[in-house]
């Protein structure tokens, strides 16, 4: 015996291997993507900001050693030749600073202008009034800047959503701290200094141009990042589409190369055993004529045992011959034909029967369906044996409708009745070889169907409920 159940196909394990392949690729991407974009924008807004506090702070480099220079010239050499010393305290000597830093920093981007003594951490003059007196204010960067070097630091209150209209902004000040120096006239002679300003600019609208700028590169990297990943994920779709059907073509393969493989072993058995009892037939039926003829003469009224003989090897014949045309290969001569021609000659073939049984006939055929390419001895002989089988559902009579249509590329012919159906334990095995639920017969009436209308590259479905009656569909390419 051959087993017919099979083990799942390898063709669908090599399906999924490489779908779930391009499925991780696929969400591996996006994750990369998503990370390639943070780190992107991360990386261009630095550099955007690194630039802009670099030009910050050598603008107000520029601008405080400018005011310096001014406050020198304009403030303390004119008050230490009027007042002989300076004192900030007296509200002539602050009105005159006072002067001379706003003159001086008019129009330019400057938040406020604070000048530390040299002697201590304390603030001696500032344009905010608030904070003139206070003391230990400058830090590192006033101690730097009391060793002769410049120093800058940013100071930012708030995150980096202050860009949304519902946060609060945040701000961001860059304070720049130089020594203030006494210029003398002698290159040789080094320079005093005599205090510390510092330098506050206001950055919070370019820091917010700056976080909107990362916005708009996320933003529009992820739009195209999800643009990318929903093309992959439709092409993934389409692989999946393709690999199964590749894989239910590779398991049909595999179950045609089966069951032909199986067909053909058991095809070269009945063609042995059916040529080695079809001549002894031919004898003993031959041999039951003569028989007959003499019984006839020697004992009247005998003469049915001979007749008996001769119709059982004539039925027998009729086996042997559907045995070999089982076991023999379809060679197909094809010709364009109407297949509604071929099934209404089917028809007219078996109307005595139909009539005997009380089997009405229905036509639904689609009179516009072009020629199909087939060999119509074939096909009537395939239409003829599922109305047989028609037939024989319906010992009380009923209904045989013939149906044929044009669906897209394909030409369907259906053949239903309303017989008592086919079980579903059945359905699957109909098309076997020697499977029948009836005392006579071979069981290769539908086998043959089968193998004429995959010589024919056609398609044979059966749709049935017991009780039901069943409907037999045969599919062709155009």
């Amino acid at each position: 015996m051959v087993d017919n159940q099979q083990k799942p196909g390898n063709g669908e394990v090599a399906a999924k291997k490489p779908f779930r392949l391009v499925k991780f690729f696929s969400f591996t991407s996006l994750v990369v993507f998503l990370v390639f974009t943070l780190a992107l924008s991360w990386l261009i807004s630095n550099y955007a900001k690194r630039v802009l506090l670099e030009r910050s702070e050598a603008y107000a480099l520029v601008v405080t050693e400018n005011l310096s220079h001014q406050v020198f010239q304009q403030f303390v050499v004119p008050t230490v030749l009027h007042y002989g010393r300076i004192a900030l305290r007296t509200p002539e000597q602050h009105q005159l600073l006072d002067a001379v830093v706003r003159d001086t920093t008019y129009g330019m981007r400057i938040q406020t202008v604070t000048i530390y003594d040299s002697r201590e951490n304390i603030i001696s003059y500032s344009t905010d009034s608030e904070m003139i007196g206070k003391k230990d204010v400058g830090g590192e960067e006033y101690q730097n800047a009391l060793a002769g070097e410049s120093a800058s630091r940013l100071v930012t209150e708030g995150g980096p959503w202050g860009v949304l209209p519902w946060v609060t902004p945040a701000t961001s000040q860059l304070h720049t701290y130089i020594p203030f120096i006494q210029y003398t006239p002698l290159e040789d002679k080094p320079d005093i200094i005599m205090g510390v300003i510092e330098v506050v600019q206001d950055l919070s609208e370019d820091m917010e141009a700056i976080a909107r700028f990362q916005g708009a590169v996320i933003l529009i990297s992820m739009l195209i990042m999800s643009s990318l990943f929903i093309v992959l994920r439709v092409i993934v779709g389409r692989a999946e589409g393709i690999m199964e059907k590749r894989a239910e073509e590779r398991r049909r393969l595999e179950q045609q190369l089966h069951d032909s493989e199986k067909l053909a072993t058991l095809g070269r058995m009945v063609a042995s055993v059916s040529h080695e009892i079809k001549n002894p037939l031919g004898i003993i039926r031959s041999t039951a004529a003569i028989l007959g003829k003499r019984v006839h003469r020697e004992a009247p009224g005998n003469e049915h045992l001979a007749e008996i003989i001769v119709n059982e090897t004539e039925r027998l014949d009729g086996i042997v011959r559907e045995f070999l045309d089982f076991a023999r290969p379809q060679t197909l001569r094809s010709s364009p034909e109407s297949i509604n021609q071929v099934m209404r000659q089917a028809l007219n073939f078996l109307s005595a029967e139909l009539e005997t049984r009380g089997i009405a006939t229905c036509l639904e055929l689609d009179e516009q369906l072009p020629p199909l390419v087939m060999d119509r001895e074939q096909i009537y002989r395939a239409l003829l044996n599922i109305m047989l089988n028609a037939v024989q559902a319906m010992p009380e009579g009923g209904t045989l409708t013939l149906r044929s249509r044009r669906d897209k590329k394909v030409q369907v012919v259906e053949i239903a009745d309303t017989g008592e159906g086919i079980r579903e334990e059945d359905r699957e095995k109909i098309f076997n070889p020697f499977h029948t639920d009836r005392h006579r017969g071979t069981g290769l009436g539908l086998a043959i169907v089968k193998n004429i209308i995959d010589a024919h590259r056609g398609r044979i479905e059966v749709d049935s409920e017991p009780g039901s009656g069943a409907c037999f569909r045969l599919i062709f390419r155009s």
